[in-house]
């Protein structure tokens, strides 16, 4: 469920009609709804409600922004970083340091010390010489870093490759067989507090079989370090759960989720921690935009629209999936391919497909874009950075500007050297 609805035959987010946003903003846009972000962060919350210790940490990869963050603090989350930057921004959205978990499989000196520095709850250690590098850290800076060792699972998510991580051949965690000797030694190390494991297998999982394949396989670890003599008191279960892009999608929801997790874990007797990213923000914004021109095509026409791959990546990086709507539609429908104006074919958001029919000047959005969507947009083509709004009721603020080209032309220099 989502706070984005058609009234009197017009979109509406929450109680503003997206036409006003365009009028007052320009297009395209970013749109999120407050509404919608506290409710899945609630319904996520509410999912693991037969899980006595826990701990919940927002991806931050999938939403940086910091007026989306802050909402997510006060609903009690804490983050998920992967690099200085996030751990910074988590800071300034008010996220408390001990519930930030530092992961990310290439973590530079300079970030670790700075994690150490600001007093993070956890650090997820991706292979030995990290640790090793974390530990003399430490010891410099007379501190202790509480830490778990990551492991890869070596289990199919059956999600795209280019977001699977739980396989032999992902670059994330260390084989789950050679753990037990690594954990060993980096137990011995000063500085040091191992206290458990983590493991994330991939993103926009549409089934729990490999995450439930995946938690047996870190139980048994678990119950193998504690024979070997260590105190395992935390497990990181990572995030992945998916969201419906395509009408028909039906992933598990977050009630089954929990349910299978407190099945799997129930002798764990540790802290689970959680990584939710997309689940909670994937439908809570959508990119609104504006068709440009309607162009012939050799069999079906061309929506062309101002919204770009630089400011939507995720379709010309996985041939993913997003709904467009009319704002206004008029109950006609078209079959057209929908395609941004950068001068690349990979440019396209849509080939062939039934949409809304469209002319030129009218609006239309594409929906579960909160996730994975401002995040990754770049100025390509000299493009502006795209804006994003946060609404709330009747109410609206922009959140993130619109960078224009020429401030980011402002930030370069041309060497008096050249002629």
């Amino acid at each position: 469920m989502d706070h984005f609805e058609y009234r009197d035959g017009v979109l509406h987010a929450e109680d503003i009609p997206l036409p006003q946003i365009a009028e007052e903003i320009g297009t395209p846009v970013y749109v999120y709804s407050r509404a919608t972000l506290e409710r899945h962060a609630q319904v996520f919350a509410d999912a693991l409600k037969d899980i006595p210790k826990k701990h919940i940490a927002f991806a931050i990869k999938c939403n940086p922004n910091l007026g989306v963050l802050r909402v997510l603090a006060r609903q009690g989350y804490g983050a998920d970083v992967v690099s200085g930057g996030e751990l910074e921004r988590a800071l300034a959205a008010g996220m408390a340091a001990e519930d930030i978990v530092f992961s990310g499989v290439g973590k530079t000196r300079a970030e670790l010390a700075q994690g150490l520095d600001r007093g993070i709850g956890q650090f997820n250690i991706e292979h030995e010489p990290e640790g090793v590098a974390l530990s003399e850290i430490a010891v410099k800076k007379e501190m202790t870093a509480r830490a778990v060792l990551r492991v890869n699972p070596d289990v199919d998510a059956g999600t795209h490759a280019k977001i699977s991580t739980g396989k032999a051949e992902n670059k994330f965690g260390v084989g789950i067989d050679a753990a037990p000797q690594i954990f060993d030694r980096l137990s011995a190390l000063p500085g040091l507090k191992m206290r458990g494991v983590a493991l994330h297998i991939g993103s926009q999982l549409t089934s729990l079989d490999p995450l439930e394949a995946a938690f047996e396989r870190v139980g048994r670890l678990v119950a193998d370090l504690r024979a070997a003599g260590h105190s395992i008191t935390h497990v990181d279960l990572g995030g992945g759960l998916g969201v419906p892009y395509r009408p028909e999608d039906n992933p598990p929801s977050p009630a089954e989720y929990g349910a299978m997790v407190a099945r799997v874990t129930k002798d764990w007797d540790v802290t689970l921690m959680f990584e939710p990213g997309r689940v909670i923000a994937g439908n809570t914004g959508v990119l609104l935009t504006e068709v440009l021109w309607v162009k012939p095509g050799a069999v079906n026409p061309f929506v062309i629209v101002d919204a770009a791959m630089n400011d939507l990546a995720r379709p010309a990086l996985y041939d993913a999936y997003h709904d467009f709507v009319a704002v206004r539609p008029s109950g006609e429908k078209m079959t057209a391919s929908i395609v941004g104006p950068v001068c690349e074919t990979g440019d396209t958001f849509a080939r062939d497909r039934e949409i809304d029919a469209v002319e030129a000047g009218d609006l239309a959005a594409f929906r579960t874009a909160g996730a994975y969507g401002a995040t990754m947009a770049s100025t390509y083509n000299s493009r502006s950075l795209v804006p994003e709004v946060l609404v709330d009721g009747d109410r609206y603020v922009t959140v993130a500007d619109r960078i224009a080209a020429g401030t980011i032309m402002a930030a370069e220099r041309v060497p008096d050297w050249i002629d």
